[in-house]
């Protein structure tokens, strides 16, 4: 009988969470070829940002927990390093596979080269081409490090190429993370969300900010609180708040116009509404049925590009730009009459509609696995 391939699965943020679990899925369905491990490093670690992705998604119960914690760039990356070298040490695997562009993923994917074993990188290929995104430099370590990049569509693919990446290298497979969209869909509209903000039935805004480049400059994050402020004339707007944007929102005295709401008010029709952080079943839902939604998050240009929802992005530049030639995407920077614009463009019915880029399928993660398989 040949021996088992044992491959160590790193997770350490919320973006992971909802990339991993096709893969996961399908690596189960191998017993006799596959020995999967699954390695949270705790870069994200609270109910809110970590344990409720697994309820929601029936992630496996990780096998090894590095609960590594906060810290700065250089802490948890240094942190991460160390103890998973000692876990590689002491599991010996075949492979690692990394996800995204998070800190674990730069830290496990050097960790395991420098051990001579090799990486797998999911959602590989994709550039920003602004270096000033810590998540850039994570992107580019990681993809000239890694044996199989694994991309999401084919501007990645010529990315790859134009940096010297063989070709042997790059598999064209779809996307997972919306491979966890599609299966969980019909879940996410069961969810209670809009019954416990009292938005049955009612048009609404969704935001979600968190990048410093947007929440850490005072003249920025105001600029964009003048928008959203004129957008709030005319719609609610529903903002599930990062912990590190509450925190600038605090700092920066913006108490009157980043009001909370609580479970039990009744949504006023105007305003612009803290939460706290959803699920990933509860925010699907959000996505689902906002007219319109604003972010600088990566994964959501996708969700909403596939759920068929206007998104504005707050951001000069995107690693995703198939979303705008393909999807639902219009880049607005963080200029106010361009947010403005595009935000009543979308809410009165004339925002973009798109269409689903190619592989964006569900099959993802069967075609990873697949192809691990087979080299292997």
């Amino acid at each position: 009988m040949p021996m088992k391939i044992k491959i160590i699965n790193v997770v350490g943020a919320r973006p992971n969470f909802m990339k991993i679990p096709s893969i996961m899925e399908e690596m189960e369905k191998h017993p006799d070829r596959l020995e999967p491990v699954l390695v949270h490093t705790g870069q994200h670690y609270d109910k809110s940002m970590s344990k409720v992705f697994f309820e929601d998604l029936q992630i496996p119960e990780p096998d090894i927990n590095l609960e590594i914690g906060s810290g700065s760039h250089a802490e948890q990356t240094a942190g991460i390093m160390l103890k998973f070298e000692k876990i590689l040490l002491t599991e010996k695997p075949d492979l690692v596979l990394v996800l995204g562009d998070v800190n674990s993923t730069l830290a496990c994917s050097v960790t395991a080269s420098k051990l001579s074993v090799p990486v797998a990188h999911v959602e590989a290929g994709l550039r920003s081409f602004d270096r000033t995104m810590p998540e850039e430099i994570n992107r580019i370590v990681t993809d000239v490090l890694s044996d199989y990049l694994f991309t999401t569509c084919e501007d990645a693919n010529e990315n790859l190429r134009r940096e010297g990446i063989s070709e042997k290298k790059i598999f064209f497979v779809g996307n997972v993370m919306i491979d966890t969209l599609l299966k969980h869909r019909a879940k996410a509209r069961r969810s209670n969300v809009l019954e416990r903000l009292s938005l049955n039935g009612r048009p609404y805004i969704l935001i979600t900010l968190h990048r410093p480049s947007n929440v850490d400059s005072r003249e920025i994050f105001f600029e964009i609180t003048e928008a959203l402020k004129y957008l709030a004339e005319k719609i609610p707007v529903i903002f599930p708040v990062h912990p590190r944007t509450k925190k600038q929102i605090l700092g920066f005295g913006l108490e009157d116009t980043y009001r909370t709401f609580s479970e039990g008010m009744k949504m006023p029709d105007k305003g612009v509404w803290l939460t706290e952080p959803f699920g990933y079943l509860d925010f699907l839902n959000l996505i689902d049925n906002a007219k319109v939604v604003l972010t600088d998050s990566g994964g959501i240009q996708e969700e909403t590009t596939v759920l068929r929802v206007p998104c504005i992005t707050i951001r000069d530049n995107t690693e995703r730009p198939i979303t705008i030639t393909e999807g639902t995407n219009v880049l607005v920077g963080t200029d106010i009459k361009r947010i403005i614009d595009e935000g009543i463009k979308a809410l009165n019915i004339s925002g973009k509609s798109g269409r689903i880029p190619k592989l964006w399928d569900g099959k993802a993660g069967e075609r990873i696995v697949k192809i691990l398989l087979e080299n292997l």
